[in-house]
């Protein structure tokens, strides 16, 4: 039997890195698959995955639970019969709803021999609360369904922010494990304790979600009506209002009807200022809509290769491989993709 572990993580929460410490501390001698879906045009993450010889299949079409229970679900047959891993590592966008991923993966259960062993979530600290508060439906969900609850930037809180974020979750989830002890500082023995701890109440959920999931009636499993091929949706993110708003209706809400994801490439070469000034305003300034997520890999003027990756209010630029042509990705609500466009010089 195949274990699967499905670790999700509101945008820009930390969660590759997270993936890459399981991956080089945790199941070191396994046999891994790493089966990864972006929000998005273009996808970014992965390329220390693959250098470390770990398999990806990479989709960046649809929602994560039409993609599973379509696509994604060959693909996870696929893999099995060809790789006959140990351990599957399911990777869904940063906006998708935990309970929906997991539906659709004990959904093939019939076709594949496969056992879920962990639902993880990797949680921003910092930002947990104004998630919670603007995006409530799409964060509660990550958070609700939890085996194990991975909080990351602790290091950058306080001892009472930790706590008081902790209590927050707690209220959320009253069963699963909470990691909030920065996990560069914990050994392999402590994260699979708390894993393990996940584990044992993983069967609670089988039971739940037979009771509360609701039928869905389109084809694809998440009962959303939308065409594959596009990511630019009305809804919510169409709307000049408080996110308040998104988060306090009553129905099933897709991604796709709240999030909007523009994605480009371009063969630009940036010069230092101009990539400081690109970063600082989508992490500092709402005058190219509300950015949630943004990252990418440019060429530079001298050269080299950056990857910058942000969220509200911080940002990172680093050094990076070159790639095939420069790639860019940024998913928020009410996008203003004329100003993008100017922004980064397409």
């Amino acid at each position: 039997m195949t274990k699967v572990d499905i670790i999700s993580g509101f945008l820009g929460a930390g969660k590759t890195t997270f993936i890459k410490k399981l991956i080089n501390e945790v199941f070191t001698g396994e046999k891994l698959v790493l089966i990864e879906n972006e929000f998005g045009e273009i996808g970014i993450d992965g390329g220390f995955l693959k250098e470390a010889g770990i398999e990806i299949t990479e989709i960046n079409s649809g929602c994560i639970c039409c993609t599973l229970v379509g696509d994604f679900s060959k693909a996870l047959k696929k893999v099995i019969e060809e790789y006959h891993p140990d351990h599957v590592i399911i990777e869904p966008s940063g906006v998708g709803k935990l309970s929906d991923v997991a539906k659709a993966v004990e959904d093939v259960k019939k076709d594949v021999d496969i056992e879920i062993t962990g639902r993880i979530t990797v949680i921003d600290g910092k930002k947990a609360k104004m998630y919670l508060k603007n995006f409530g439906e799409f964060f509660e969900d990550q958070v609700k369904h939890a085996s194990t609850i991975v909080v990351s930037r602790t290091q950058m809180m306080t001892d009472e922010k930790v706590e008081e974020c902790v209590h927050m979750l707690r209220e959320e989830n009253a069963k699963a494990s909470i990691i909030s002890t920065p996990w560069e500082e914990l050994g392999k023995e402590a994260v699979m304790h708390a894993l393990e701890h996940g584990e044992e109440i993983e069967g609670l959920f089988e039971e739940h979600h037979e009771h509360h999931h609701h039928a869905h009636s389109s084809g694809c499993g998440c009962g959303c009506h939308h065409d594959h091929g596009h990511h630019h949706h009305g809804g919510c993110s169409g709307h000049e209002h408080s996110h308040d708003d998104c988060s306090g209706h009553d129905h099933h809400h897709h991604a796709d009807e709240i999030f909007t994801s523009w994605g480009r490439e371009t063969a630009h070469k940036y010069t230092e200022e101009e990539l400081d000034y690109i970063v600082k305003a989508l992490s500092e300034t709402e005058g190219y809509g509300t950015i949630l997520r943004s990252k990418g890999i440019v060429a530079m003027t001298d050269g080299s290769w950056k990857q910058f990756d942000l969220v509200p209010e911080e940002y990172e630029v680093r050094s990076g491989q070159p790639d095939y042509t420069g790639r860019l990705c940024v998913i928020g609500t009410a996008l203003k993709e004329d100003e993008l466009l100017k922004l980064f010089h397409i």
